[in-house]
């Protein structure tokens, strides 16, 4: 069984903030890879391609971790705390808003033998 945690974060920066923004989360990464349980950690910005014409918030990192445990410990360190802290929720903040979602690749009620 999967104990894999994929999480989404999509930020839309108020205007004239994406690359302050972009830039913030990119120094998010270094440390972030150092983490146990970090086996994908990648800020990304939106680009128009004619083959995905979805909307999308501007930046949105992926990530991919080996446990909810080692999510949770990325989370409540204080350098991810401080971003939020300054970045999202102060009012004098540069995102307008944040969408952080987590996903399991483990399909309703599956029966893996627990380990």
């Amino acid at each position: 069984m999967s104990q894999k945690i994929y999480c989404i974060a999509n930020f839309k920066p108020k205007p004239g903030c994406e690359e302050q923004v972009f830039q913030a989360l990119q120094a998010l990464e270094p440390n972030a890879h150092r983490e146990d349980g970090c086996l994908q950690y990648t800020v990304t910005r939106h680009i128009d391609h004619p083959n995905a014409q979805g909307t999308s918030y501007p930046i949105v990192f992926h990530e991919i971790w080996s446990s909810r445990e080692a999510f949770e410990a990325h989370c409540n360190r204080q350098e991810i705390k401080a971003f939020f802290a300054t970045h999202v929720e102060a009012d004098d903040g540069d995102v307008e808003h944040a969408n952080v979602c987590v996903y399991t690749d483990e399909p309703h009620d599956y029966d893996a033998p627990q380990g």
